[in-house]
């Protein structure tokens, strides 16, 4: 019997097949939670007030913040403008730095340089523009006057009783008060956008001012939000990044002063009307990247026309040919330290930002792009190749 007892060699224990005894503190009314009811699913059921008032006080926030955004975008604006415009001078105050010029000397000479060239350029622009407005003021009656006696128009008065309509709907409109209030409250909303602008102006100058004199001490502070172990890396792409956003703006500017230049130039020759004016306007829009050239160009030749076909056409040709140089020889040369986009995502980016922001949406465009490439490069792809 003995023997009998004894396992045999090689052998595996039995398996008991017992009923499961639930833990201690558990009750069997409450079931496990499975992969269909993650146990967060049955917290929120056990607790249904205190993810309620949770959710809540979320949606509350969030429109808070929306709020806050939808009131203050002006302000924002003015900062992304300020800090762009830092971003922009800060390597010329870099490069005076290194000829051993201070920073707070570097800065004030560099705001200097920059105010003297745009009170130089108004105040030659400014005296223009009001000869010019005071011409057409004053040859406008006669125009009128030439168009009221033409043959003309005397044969559209009679058949039609033009004068009379004209009276008629002028008498009518004066007796309206809402319609001369509307023409007050018009002009006031003008003069009230002008007085925004000129704020806005001297604000996002103070801003750069600040931005500019304390950039240094910024870009510390936000490098000390990364981690230890990252803190190098971090402040070699973004100091990658400022320095292609500064030299890509620092290119724009020379790129509008040549293209405005080369207008000015060939608008004089061409005895083209109000050419310094025309020549602030493409400047201006020499600005917006890939479709700044085009509109100047369209907003020239509507002008030119009153000179004459002739005159338009040959300053179509000579613009137009000076853009392709400008493609393919100028810029590539004046950006070369600047950013480098592929010109599908340039263009994706630039209708992207105009339609957010406006001209300065379209503006900042490529460099955020080029930015955001650099960061997918050298973060997500770099951390994917490892993998």
């Amino acid at each position: 019997m003995d023997k009998i007892r004894q396992p045999v060699p090689g052998a595996q224990p039995r398996v008991r097949f017992d009923l499961p005894v639930e833990a201690a503190g558990t009750t069997s009314g409450a079931p496990e939670p499975t992969d269909h009811e993650p146990a967060a699913a049955g917290s929120m059921f056990r607790h249904p007030i205190y993810f309620g008032f949770m959710g809540t006080v979320g949606v509350g926030i969030a429109l808070f913040l929306s709020y806050i955004l939808a009131n203050t975008e002006s302000l924002l604006l003015w900062i992304v403008t300020a800090l762009f415009i830092a971003l922009g001078l800060d390597p010329v105050v870099r490069w005076l730095e290194r000829r051993k010029v201070p920073r707070p000397l570097g800065i004030v000479l560099v705001l200097g340089a920059l105010l003297g060239l745009v009170a130089i350029f108004f105040a030659t622009l400014i005296p223009t523009i009001v000869e010019q407005t005071t011409q057409l003021v004053t040859k406008a009656p006669g125009w009128i006057n030439d168009f009221l006696n033409s043959n003309f128009f005397r044969q559209l008065d009679v058949e039609y009783h033009v004068l009379d309509t004209i009276n008629e709907q002028v008498a009518k409109f004066f007796q309206n008060a809402q319609a001369v209030g509307g023409i007050f409250g018009g002009v006031l909303g003008v003069g009230t956008t002008i007085a925004n602008a000129l704020f806005g102006t001297l604000i996002v100058l103070v801003l750069s001012l600040y931005f500019l004199a304390s950039m240094p001490g910024i870009k510390k502070w936000g490098y000390r939000l990364a981690p230890r172990s990252r803190r190098a890396r971090v402040e070699e792409l973004s100091e990658e990044i400022t320095r292609g956003v500064g030299n890509y703006v620092i290119g724009q500017v020379c790129v509008a002063a040549l293209n405005a230049s080369f207008a000015f130039i060939l608008m004089t020759i061409l005895n083209v009307p109000y050419s310094v004016l025309l020549a602030f306007i493409v400047a201006l829009l020499a600005f917006i990247p890939l479709v700044g050239g085009m509109l100047a160009a369209v907003v020239v030749i509507a002008v030119s026309l009153t000179g004459g076909w002739q005159t338009a056409l040959i300053y179509a040709i000579c613009y137009i040919a000076y853009l392709q140089f400008e493609a393919y020889f100028v810029s590539p040369r004046v950006m070369q330290k600047a950013v480098a986009v592929p010109g599908a995502v340039a263009v994706i980016s630039v209708i992207a930002g105009g339609s957010l922001l406006g001209v300065l949406g379209a503006l900042i465009a490529i460099p955020t792009a080029a930015a955001v490439m650099l960061l997918v490069r050298e973060v997500f792809i770099a951390r994917q190749d490892k993998n």
